[in-house]
């Protein structure tokens, strides 16, 4: 074998050996970034698997779900945060307000009559008639006829908060109209969201995805829905059976309204709720709470034990009985029978030779668990969007600044789940009863005036109402709503459904008849009404 030629540099020395690209990089890694490094001791062994939106979703949505439901139902910080952001995002009163697009309308349509003063009028009407559906006392706008629309709106946003998604279908029973009951034939059923899945359990398949039938873009055309929970086992043949229902009507009046958030491109289910990313943690929390107040129990119930030099069965086995120690034991026994000394009422704890008295010092809970509970119900807080005061309910330790710059960060992310949830349960919903309306109510519309069909959009559009912020300094905040609203920066609309959650129609009606009324006794007009005895046109409103 030949011997190797070594190559000779300008200096006459062999020429250093070629360093690879990975050793030149910074550091020494050999990646560029250090989420990349395979060879570190932080990073090696972190090698999650990249799946697709459904794939990583679907094949384990019902245990994350049924363990989420377990925490909700026994755990009192999880059902608290699903409380908190019921209570503000939705409320008790969660209602549409319409506000057609005149202008599209007029634009389109070349109809001059489509303007302002028609919308404010349409607009009434509408909601009106909305209400005269979603708040009947025979509960006909629920296919089992127990609960009115908001109630059925917070029923389906806890399931999109819990299991990911919410699931409604309207179903159209023009009978109930018939038995002369109900007005409207437009009925929602809300659907457990586990009954969605793919017939017979089949893995994902190319066009239906977690129980969704989509198209070649990826639009869903229909779903596959059991005719009964898998858990009723009453109902065990239904149970495995499925029905395939389309999204919509040929002429697109929805059929099946299903909302979930969207993290990712050709997502087709939900994500498991809003509890999944700090599930892990909360359980963790329950248990150690758990584990701390059994031992603070152990604790409180022994108080003091007595010790004694001997105990009878060990002592006796090791060293023979002889009779010693069990005269010992006897004496003790007798000693203590017949030990009624007292002082005062009170008997002298005295002992027989050999024999103390030791305490159970109470170390429980843990000079640790406050600051460790504090930093979980913080992660925690984070993790569903609240604020760590909403979540613990504790306010001891902030002032007006903090508490009020929390609540906003808060009021921000409830914010965009009522609109996100609006827009993608609550429209379709408003959609389908607009449609019926105009059929069936006479509602306000210029000659000529297209048919729904055509500009469903503008003729449905709608502004969302839910609970107010809320306030924390009343003074303050009504200040800045006043400043405001003088500098036209906002509305008495805004205003009065951001810190009210009200109607400004409604307040501006109230006020009027209030003002009335305080004339017709002769009463002093307060502050606020001062103004009105400089105009004649105050009167009570009439009745719309």
């Amino acid at each position: 074998m030949d011997n190797p030629v070594t190559i000779l540099g300008p200096n006459g020395l062999p020429f250093a050996p070629k360093r690879s690209r990975a050793s030149m990089l910074v550091g020494g890694s050999n990646t560029p970034y250090d989420a990349a490094d395979q060879r570190g001791d932080h990073m090696a062994e972190w090698n999650p698997y990249l799946g697709s939106p459904d794939g990583e979703l679907n094949m384990y949505r019902d245990r994350i779900v049924s363990r989420v439901r377990d925490l909700v139902r026994n755990d009192g910080w999880a059902s608290g945060a699903v409380t908190r952001i019921l209570d503000n995002a939705i409320g008790a009163n969660f209602r549409p307000i319409f506000k057609p697009d005149y202008q599209a309308l007029a634009q389109h349509t070349g109809i001059k009559a489509f303007d302002h003063v028609w919308a404010d009028e349409y607009g009434q009407a509408l909601e009106a008639a909305w209400r005269t559906w979603a708040n009947d006392t025979g509960r006909y706008c629920d296919a089992q006829r127990n609960l009115t629309v908001a109630q059925i709106m917070r029923l389906a946003f806890r399931h999109k908060l819990i299991d990911g998604d919410a699931l409604a279908m309207l179903h159209w029973l023009p009978n109930r109209i018939g038995e002369g009951r109900a007005r409207y034939a437009t009925t929602i059923q809300v659907i457990d969201p586990d009954r969605l899945s793919n017939p017979q359990l089949q893995f994902d398949m190319d066009k239906v995805r977690g129980g969704v039938e989509i198209d070649a873009y990826g639009a869903a055309i229909a779903y596959y829905i059991r005719k009964a929970h898998q858990g009723d086992y009453f109902a065990a043949a239904k149970a495995v059976t499925w029905e395939r229902i389309a999204k919509e009507t040929t002429w697109g009046r929805p059929i099946i309204v299903h909302d979930y958030d969207h993290d990712r491109a050709a997502q087709h289910r939900g994500g498991a709720g809003i509890f999944a990313p700090v599930l892990q943690r909360l359980k963790m929390l329950v248990k150690y709470d758990g584990a701390e107040l059994d031992a603070a129990i152990l604790n409180a119930i022994f108080g003091a034990y007595v010790e004694s030099p001997y105990d009878p069965a060990m002592v006796e086995s090791a060293l023979g009985d002889d009779g010693s120690v069990g005269n010992y034991q006897d004496e003790r026994s007798a000693f203590h029978k017949d030990q009624k000394i007292k002082l005062g009422g009170a008997r002298m704890p005295i002992l027989f030779p050999g024999e103390k008295i030791n305490a159970v010092t109470a170390a429980r809970p843990n000079s640790n668990f406050k600051d460790f509970e504090s930093a979980v119900l913080r992660n925690f807080s984070a993790g569903t969007g609240l604020s760590a005061q909403q979540v613990s309910n504790d306010w001891s330790d902030v002032n007006y600044s903090s508490a009020r710059g929390a609540m906003l960060e808060a009021w921000k992310t409830l914010s965009r789940r009522r609109n996100d949830f609006a827009v993608g349960f609550g429209q379709p919903i408003v959609c389908a009863f607009t449609e019926e309306s105009m059929e069936v109510d006479d509602l306000p519309l210029p000659a000529g005036a297209p048919p729904y069909a055509e500009f469903r959009a503008a003729y449905s559009r709608t502004k969302w109402m839910g609970p107010g912020r809320g306030i924390i300094d009343p003074v303050k905040e009504r200040q800045g709503a006043i400043l405001g609203m003088d500098a036209a920066l906002s509305t008495l609309e805004d205003e009065a459904a951001e810190l009210g959650g009200v109607d400004w129609r409604e307040t501006v009606a109230q006020r009027a008849i209030e003002i009335a009324r305080f004339k017709e006794l002769g009463i002093p007009l307060p502050e606020w009404a001062a103004g009105a005895d400089a105009t004649e046109a105050i009167t009570e409103p009439k009745a719309t």
